[in-house]
Formats: C-alpha cells, sequence, structure tokens
C-alpha cells in the first residue's frame, strides 16, 4: 500500500522532465531569417538532371573510346579540298622541311617497279612518279589512312585517277585506273582497297602510276618506300626541298643517292645494296598480320613462324621483335 504514493511521485518527476525538456527546445528553433534564406537558396539550384544525360555521356565515351574511329581531325581538309587541280596548292608558302610521319603504311600495288620518278628524255618531261606493273583489274590500296579528294578521268594524262590526301599531310596519286573503289569524301585506311588497275589515259601497258605529294611538290616515292621490299625506309621522312627528287637506298651508312635513270650500272648497283640489307628482325605495328608482316619484308609466313616458335593463329603484340632470317 505504500508503493503507490512512491509511483505517484516518479510519474510526476517525468512529466515534468519532458515538459522541461520541451520547453528547453523551443529555445533552439531557428530563425524565421535563415529558413527564408534556406528556401531561396534552394530556389536557386538548376535541375541536374537536365544537365547531365546519361545516353549522350556514354555516346562522347564511345567516341574517345572507339577505335574504329579513323576520320582525322577535319582541319586537314581545308587548303584546296574542293579543287579539281592534282596540284592545288599553287601560291602556297611551303615550309622548307617538315618531318613526315609514314609508320602506318600499306603497298599501293604487289608489283614490281618498271619505271622511275625522273625527267624522261623521249618526252620531254618529268615524270613526277612511279610506274608500277600490274594487270588490268588487279586491286590497288591507299598507301595510307585518309579521305578521297579526287576521283576523275583525263584523257590525255592520267586516265582515271584518285587523289587520297592524309593526315600526315601528304596526298598520294593513283593513274590508269580502270574502275573506282571509292568516292570523293570518303575515309579509307591503310591498305583498303580503292580501285582496280588499268590502262587508261596516257598510258602504253596496264600498270599503276603512283605520286607521293607534299602540298603540291611531287616528292620521288622512292625516298619514302623500299618498293622491292615492301617497306618504307624508316619511320618518318623528311622533306626538304632540295632533295625531295631524290631515292633513297638502304645503305649501311645511310646515305641519300639520287637515282638515275639513265644508268643500268647504277640501277643494278642499288638493288644489290637493297638485297644485302634485308631486315633481320621485324618489331610487330598495330594492325599488323603475318601476311602483312612477310609481304613487306620479302618472307614467307611458314618462314617466320618457323624462325618465332609461333603459329598463324599466335596472337600478335605490337612492339614484339619477330625474326626474319
Amino acid at each position: 500500500m505504500q508503493l503507490k504514493p512512491i509511483s505517484k511521485f516518479f510519474a510526476s518527476a517525468l512529466f515534468s522532465l519532458f515538459a522541461f525538456g520541451a520547453a528547453w527546445g523551443q529555445t533552439y528553433v531557428l530563425p524565421d531569417t535563415h529558413n527564408a534564406d534556406h528556401q531561396n537558396y534552394l530556389a536557386e539550384q538548376q535541375n541536374i538532371q537536365e544537365q547531365i544525360k546519361v545516353k549522350e555521356t556514354q555516346q562522347y565515351l564511345d567516341i574517345l573510346l572507339s577505335e574504329e574511329d579513323i576520320e582525322p581531325e577535319i582541319d586537314i581538309y581545308t587548303e584546296g579540298w574542293d579543287s579539281q587541280l592534282v596540284n592545288c596548292y599553287k601560291g602556297i608558302d611551303i615550309p622548307d622541311s617538315k618531318e613526315i610521319d609514314v609508320t602506318n603504311y600499306a603497298i599501293p600495288c604487289e608489283g614490281r617497279v618498271t619505271s622511275r620518278y625522273g625527267y624522261r628524255r623521249r618526252f620531254r618531261r618529268m615524270h613526277k612518279g612511279i610506274d608500277i606493273k600490274a594487270q588490268t583489274g588487279d586491286t590497288i590500296y591507299a598507301a595510307f589512312d585518309g579521305k578521297v579528294r579526287i576521283t576523275r578521268y583525263e584523257r590525255r594524262g592520267y586516265g582515271y585517277y584518285v587523289v587520297l590526301r592524309h593526315p600526315n599531310e601528304l596526298e598520294t596519286v593513283y593513274g590508269h585506273l580502270s574502275k573506282f573503289l571509292v568516292e570523293p569524301n570518303q575515309v579509307v585506311k591503310a591498305g583498303e582497297p580503292i580501285a582496280l588497275a588499268g590502262n587508261t589515259g596516257r598510258s602504253f601497258g596496264s600498270h599503276l602510276h603512283f605520286e607521293t605529294r607534299y602540298m603540291g611538290y611531287a616528292i620521288n616515292p622512292e625516298a619514302i618506300f623500299d618498293f622491292e621490299n615492301k617497306t618504307t625506309h624508316t619511320d618518318t621522312y623528311v622533306f626538304d626541298k632540295n632533295t625531295y627528287q631524290k631515292a633513297r637506298n638502304y645503305a649501311p651508312k645511310g646515305q641519300q643517292l639520287a637515282q638515275d635513270n639513265s644508268s643500268s650500272k647504277k640501277s643494278t648497283a642499288k638493288s644489290s645494296t637493297k638485297k644485302s640489307s634485308k631486315k633481320s628482325s621485324y618489331t610487330i605495328r598495330k594492325g599488323d598480320t603475318l601476311s602483312k608482316i612477310a609481304a613487306r619484308n620479302g618472307v614467307s609466313v611458314k618462314q617466320i613462324c618457323r624462325l618465332n616458335g609461333i603459329s598463324t593463329s599466335t596472337k600478335l603484340r605490337p612492339g614484339k621483335k619477330l625474326k626474319l632470317n
């Protein structure tokens, strides 16, 4: 019976404590001015959902990460792009020297060189490219990545011809064709078929007329390519206004020699130095296949596999070296 008054006492004390706590808490209610400022800040915030969209972000990442998107920078295709002339750079200031990257390349035609760059006494004019043996209907390939600037027909000269412009600032010309496989403004990769060989225009037999040009200057293609061994002499070609008409060989000292079209003796010596300088190894580049490596270096796929202990299905890793002989 004596517990009841004690219970009432604790109940009363507990009630008083809660009442005091409530009263004490009311002294910390935020001021009306603070609440108003807070609401204003919230009102000024923009909806983030309207600024960031998952779909557009993913599309942007796809563009950055895609290895298949090979279209070069658009500013490459401005100077003279709409001109129908092979040399669209007339009147343009050309640098005396320019280093040009020629690492990502393909040989435009599999045949042998039948006529070299240089002055032709018979026709009293310059031959501004080289002729490569090809049968009508043989496939012609893009020498570098790039875009088609011209596909035209010229009865008294190139016949059916294609001009490609490349990100390394070179242009290449392919003449005497029988059929186009590309059209103007089409983007192409190195080694992609662009035409079929023929005997059109001022031509006396089926072949490919091939030119390499830097801002209108017709460079000797043999200054860039070693056509006998299906490769480039070096990873970069240095254009020079004083030497661009000269060919290069792979002599031990790396000397640049002028190609004398009228001297068979010099031609024979040049051929022998190339043969003696065949590479003993090859560093794999991105996009290489065993067949491409074999064709460029004058060896067979079987020989490469045997020397390196690999098979035709082995995955090639860029940067790794392969024995060639």
